[in-house]
């Protein structure tokens, strides 16, 4: 009996799950027929010992233990193993080649370490392997040739480091039940590979490898699949019937560019398949609220359609500020209500939740999903080291194996803060191998990428800790605001238990960055700012039929009877304030007048522009730019705070931007102005095009610009641009193509359609907006810089460039070598396409700032010209120059102050830009 027993235990270590410390013991060598040795799931640590080289071992698993160094490469004389699992450990360095020799290798499994290098050639041929596993790791080079691997059923890359494409060779494992491919590195995409002999399949994964072109056909012959991810991909065109796959239950097709209707099959009533169609450009809307089918943003149709209108709850008013108690239900802290978030979720659907919605994509592979997995609660309440005041939101979680929005669709637009907030109550902190879990995920806030690779655990110093991030003035258009969390395949997945992993979040919170309307005067405001309005266009018909027959009228009689909306300041405040209008606190110079700093008594640092007592014209601009800056508000527009109207004083009252002008920090202009880095011009420029993209396109009055130039951008003290001067403004009510207008506005910057013909309309300010879009790229002044006398300016150089093929020349040398080349590429592609003279070609703004942020494609550029073309900056500045001769007899001085009213900053550059404007 006892020899048996001696007998057995010399075959066999089975040791799982005992939270064994110390070392790897070596002493294993004295049992020679031992043929399996499994530590798994322990705290064991130290190199695997030389001594382990037993001749008799088939089975080594030491997965989920903290074993650091390389893989030693005196395992590959083992010869007679058959099942290799080092999952979840800290190993590095490159895989020996060595273990090429390991010819009766069935399963092999290296995931979750630091792995890097090449994948070895010699490994490629073994031939009895049927699994591989070597997700989250840091290889480098192209995927493996798959050619050796016959017998292959389970292969397993997900996040390995791999560059693509997917090596055609992958046809040739006609055996494999299992693929599971993902986030290979690089920008080269491929077709879908050919996968029409695996009819084995039961489950296919290939997500985020750049898989372009249509979805084959012949996945519907793959009789046996049960699951399909073929997310985040740009696969194009319909999709194919799969109705007829018996086993068929998860799809998930989330951010591709689907298009087409939507098939019948996929939304029919009687099937029961989870589907992910979320993130795609269908041609129709979602036809109704199903729990297993999430069309999230799933048609390239409006806005609201793309939001799912027809599953949300109406908006009844705009809210100013969000709280989400994620994973949990709802509480009260302090006198902050987090709404709860304790409603199950399935792997593939949206769910409302009255002015916010939540949509989940993904199921946990190696796991049996129920609904509750997707919510985690901590088994260690008492053991949560937080502040008392906030306990109960950590002790939830929201969790998703793939991709998680939450989406705000209620907040009034604007600049908000958002604060994440996290804290690890899964994994543990002790020596135990619940503390070798790694939890890595990326976050994104509107679309853009705030954390990478973000580790809970890490950021905090420990499980059990809270840690928030805040992201600060997110701007919110069209009321909406997006938190998107994705996991990419990084971290572990087997701890606490197999198919555990993905993103986690306790709470959001969401706040506005300005105080919000009084609710009560709302309708008093919209009246308001109606009348203002109204009258604004009274007073400038007056103003014109008076003009026309030849009288003059005082300001007093222009402005009588105007009820004008905006904040009312008394001529002592401003004097108060402006310490009576000292010449110490004159700040600028304008055509209309000079601008003063001034404190008010609140402390309030203000901006004041007086208006010159000789300006007739002032007159005109001066309700013009109340009426359409009244009504307006974003965070890159300059804020009136009001005006002061009093016997012959006309004044304008602003917030005061302490970086003074785009032009003096861009040019230079002073010495001592801020010097702007690549990162600051980048922000700046995406500004500019948010501010414009909301007047033209998101505001409730539509609006032109029509002097969009460096001078009429001020930096704030954060360099935060801020669009001014909206006296050459003009109302674009949408019903009109265009507005017939004289014209006015400063050459270098006006659009040829809008100087040669006076045709308005929004892509004036595109236009506007490419020349100073290369200004910033480039440091210099469009109509100052002419690098030869073949040149008539800065854009002209570009074009030239563009045709040679050599852009990049455009950089500011002032920057050096510290530039984003490929940002600067985009920013001077950009102005290029917003600069083509044919104002159908131009882009809108809100497409110009998805191409600067990085999240649409640019598209080709057609700038060519002839010599004979009429756009042709010589012919321009010739027309331009016809125009001014006819002109200048009757509104000479006109045109000197409207070019000058650019902004309180302009002194230094008013007199040499008030010669080339046209009013």
């Amino acid at each position: 009996m006892r020899s048996s027993r001696a007998s057995s235990s010399t075959r066999r270590s089975n040791f799982t799950g005992q939270d064994l410390d110390g070392k790897l013991p070596s002493s294993l060598w004295k049992l020679p027929h031992l043929k399996a040795i499994n530590l798994e799931r322990n705290f064991l640590s130290g190199p695997i010992p030389r001594e382990w080289n037993l001749s008799k071992l088939e089975i080594l698993s030491i997965s989920a233990n903290n074993i650091h160094g390389p893989i030693p490469p005196y395992l590959g004389q083992i010869t007679t193993l058959k099942y290799l699992g080092m999952e979840t450990n800290m190993l590095f360095g490159t895989i020996p080649s060595e273990l090429g020799n390991l010819v009766n290798l069935e399963y092999l499994n290296l995931n979750a370490n630091n792995l890097t290098g090449q994948f070895p050639l010699a490994l490629t041929n073994l031939p009895k392997l049927t699994t591989l596993r070597i997700s989250s790791n840091y290889f480098t080079g192209k995927m493996p040739e798959f050619g050796g691997w016959k017998q292959l059923q389970y292969l397993e890359m997900e996040a390995s480091g791999f560059d693509g494409p997917i090596p055609s060779s992958l046809s040739s494992l006609n055996n494999l039940t299992e693929i599971r491919i993902t986030d290979l590195n690089g920008q080269n995409s491929s077709n879908f590979p050919d996968l029409r002999n695996m009819t084995n399949l039961k489950k296919l994964m290939m997500r985020s490898c750049n898989l372009r072109g249509n979805i084959p056909t012949h996945i519907n012959t793959f009789e046996k699949l049960v699951v399909l991810d073929l997310s985040f991909n740009k696969l194009q065109g319909e999709l194919p019937n799969l109705d007829n796959l018996a086993h068929l239950s998860k799809m998930y097709f989330t951010s591709n560019l689907l298009s087409g209707e939507m098939p019948s099959w996929l939304i029919s009533k009687q099937n029961n398949f989870r589907i992910d169609v979320s993130y795609n450009n269908f041609s129709s809307e979602p036809s109704d609220c199903r729990d297993n089918i999430n069309q999230f943003q799933s048609s390239f149709g409006s806005k609201s359609n793309r939001m799912l209108n027809k599953c949300l709850v109406p908006c009844s008013k705009d809210h100013y500020s969000l709280h989400i108690n994620c994973g949990g239900k709802p509480i009260t802290i302090g006198d902050i209500k987090y709404e709860g978030d304790d409603g199950l979720v399935s792997p593939s659907n949206f769910v409302n939740v009255g002015t916010w919605g939540l949509s989940n994509t993904g199921d946990f592979w190696d796991y049996e999903n129920k609904a509750s997995d997707y919510i985690a609660a901590t088994t260690n309440v008492s053991g949560l080291r937080i502040n008392n005041s906030d306990f109960e939101l950590y002790t939830t979680a929201r969790v998703s194996p793939l991709s998680l929005t939450y989406y705000a669709y209620c907040l009034g637009n604007g600049n908000y803060t958002v604060k994440l907030h996290f804290a690890e109550i899964v994994l543990r902190q002790n020596r135990s191998y619940y503390s070798l879990g790694r939890r890595i995920f990326d976050v994104y806030v509107q679309g853009k990428l705030e954390l990478k690779d973000f580790n809970i655990e890490k950021e905090a110093n420990g499980v059990d800790k809270a840690v928030i991030r805040v992201v600060k003035q997110v701007v919110v258009s069209h009321n909406t605001l997006e938190i998107r969390l994705q996991w990419t395949g990084k971290g572990t997945r087997n701890i606490p238990k197999r198919g555990i992993y993905g993103s986690l979040i306790s709470a959001i919170s969401i706040d506005s960055d300005f105080k919000p309307p009084d609710k009560n005067k709302a309708k008093k405001i919209i009246i308001g700012v109606v009348s203002a309005l109204c009258l604004l266009f009274i007073a400038l018909g007056l103003l014109c039929l008076k003009c026309y027959i030849g009288r003059k009228e005082s300001r007093d009689e222009v402005l009588k009877g105007l009820d004008l909306k905006t904040g009312i300041f008394t001529f002592k405040q401003i004097k108060v304030a402006t310490d009576n209008f000292d010449a110490a606190n004159k700040i600028g110079e304008g055509g209309f007048g000079s601008v003063y700093k001034g404190v008010l008594l609140d402390g309030t640092i203000i901006a004041v522009k007086q208006l010159s007592s000789k300006s007739n014209q002032g007159n005109r601009e001066f309700i013009n730019e109340i009426g359409m800056i009244s009504a307006l508000q974003h965070p890159n527009l300059v804020k009136l705070h009001g005006c002061c109207i009093e016997g012959k004083q006309l004044l304008l009252v602003y917030e005061y931007m302490e970086n003074n002008s785009l032009a003096n920090s861009l040019y230079g202009f002073e010495e001592g102005e801020v010097k702007l880095d690549w990162n600051t011009r980048q922000r700046i420029c995406i500004g500019i095009a948010r501010g414009l993209a909301f007047l033209h396109e998101d505001s409730a009055i539509k609006i032109v610009h029509r002097d969009i130039k460096a001078t009429n951008i001020l930096l704030d003290k954060d360099l935060t641009p801020k669009i001014s001067d909206f006296g050459l403004a003009r109302l674009n009510e949408e019903e009109n193509t265009h507005i017939s207008t004289r014209v006015a506005g400063t050459i270098g910057y006006m659009a040829p359609e809008y100087a040669l013909w006076g045709h308005l309309t929004d892509k004036a300010d595109v236009y506007s907006f490419g020349v100073l879009a290369m200004e910033i790229v480039a440091g210099k002044n469009n109509m100052r810089y002419r690098p030869s006398e073949n040149f008539v300016c800065l854009l002209d150089w570009a074009l030239f460039l563009q045709q040679k093929g050599d852009i990049m020349e455009l950089v500011d040398p002032n920057l050096g070598s510290q530039f984003k080349k490929e940002e600067a590429k985009r920013m001077i592609k950009v102005a290029l396409l917003c600069t083509n003279p044919s104002p159908s070609l131009r882009p809108t703004m809100s497409t110009v700032v998805s191409i600067l942020e990085g999240r649409t494609t640019i598209p080709k550029l057609d700038m060519a010209l002839s010599i004979d073309d009429p756009f042709m900056f010589t012919g321009l500045r010739g027309k331009v120059d016809q125009i001014s001769q006819q002109t200048s007899k009757t509104s000479h001085s006109m045109a000197t102050q409207s070019s000058n009213s650019s902004s309180w900053i302009d002194s230094a550059s008013a007199s040499s830009f008030s010669k080339s404007s046209l009013n």
